[in-house]
């Protein structure tokens, strides 16, 4: 995100709007919280603005980590609050409240509770689409002060079918799977088919659809919908040992999905949470939003 050059150059811009708008705030001798704003901070907003949602764009186009803007946000607008009260200037010190509030609880929300994700990818197919827009439980494995690393609270470790968000150890974007190694484990796969510790996953056939074939797979007590391709055959037997620490995820798409089976294992501290809930589904930006698939994620 911070290798972009478009994005750093609209963050630039955004502080520069922000240290003219307040020197322009200064000029505004008034005591009253009703004081409006001048010609040159109304554009100078409208500008900001503008860059806001370059900053967004880029960040979602990146895969980026928002709460670290929120947490820019929240300290400038604490401090544009501060110096309004510091100089008596109502029109600053009312202007930096409204921001701070709700980017605060906004930051807050988004640090500790939820986050939102777009599925990039037909990897989760058939449970979870390309477009579909889910929401991350940031609080499944303990509190955390970052996207990924140790919980400072709450710690819980993974479990057996759990649709895991993880940054891989290969690339620094977000994926979505499904858990399916401890450490310790044994995984292998044999014939399209799964085993943990040498016993096969209970497979049941669900239908056929011209080159797919869909399986009810019951991982921890949940049944689970897979999903194979018949024209791809069955690559040769493989065993993997999961090592101390480490946890092994694989696609729902079995056929087409890049998971631990070719790039290795995800350090427990690598988990930003659970897949819980699909909020919306937009598939291109010349389509329109439908939540006809919003529910939980099984």
């Amino acid at each position: 995100m911070f290798s972009d050059p478009i994005f750093l150059l609209a963050l630039m811009g955004v502080a520069i709007c922000l240290l003219v708008w307040t020197f322009e705030a200064v000029k505004i001798d008034s005591q009253t919280e009703d004081q409006m704003q001048t010609p040159n901070q109304g554009l100078i907003s409208k500008i900001g603005f503008a860059l806001g949602l370059v900053i967004l764009y880029r960040i979602f186009i990146n895969a980026g980590d928002l709460s670290i803007i929120l947490l820019i946000g929240t300290i400038v607008s604490l401090l544009i609050w501060l110096i309004g009260k510091f100089i008596k200037n109502n029109f600053i010190k009312t202007s930096g409240r409204s921001w701070f509030i709700p980017i605060f609880l906004i930051f807050i929300l988004r640090t500790f509770a939820y986050e939102p994700y777009q599925i990039p990818s037909g990897s989760m197919i058939p449970g979870l689409k390309v477009g579909d827009f889910i929401l991350v439980n940031k609080h499944s494995y303990g509190l955390k002060l970052e996207r990924t690393g140790k919980a400072f609270a709450f710690d819980k470790n993974p479990e057996y079918g759990d649709v895991v968000v993880f940054i891989p150890p290969h690339k620094p974007v977000p994926f979505v799977k499904r858990l399916i190694g401890k450490p310790g484990d044994k995984i292998s796969y044999i014939n399209k088919k799964l085993y943990i510790n040498s016993k096969p996953i209970p497979q049941t056939f669900y239908k056929s659809e011209s080159d797919l074939v869909f399986y009810i797979e019951n991982i921890n007590n949940k049944d689970i919908q897979v999903q194979h391709m018949k024209s791809r055959p069955s690559s040769a037997p493989s065993e993997w040992i999961v090592p101390k620490d480490m946890y092994f995820a694989v696609g729902d798409n079995r056929d087409n999905s890049n998971d631990s089976r070719y790039w290795g294992y995800i350090p427990k501290d690598h988990f930003m949470g659970t897949a819980d809930y699909i909020w919306m589904t937009w598939e291109c930006w010349a389509c329109m939003p439908s939540f006809k698939r919003a529910g939980a994620i099984n």
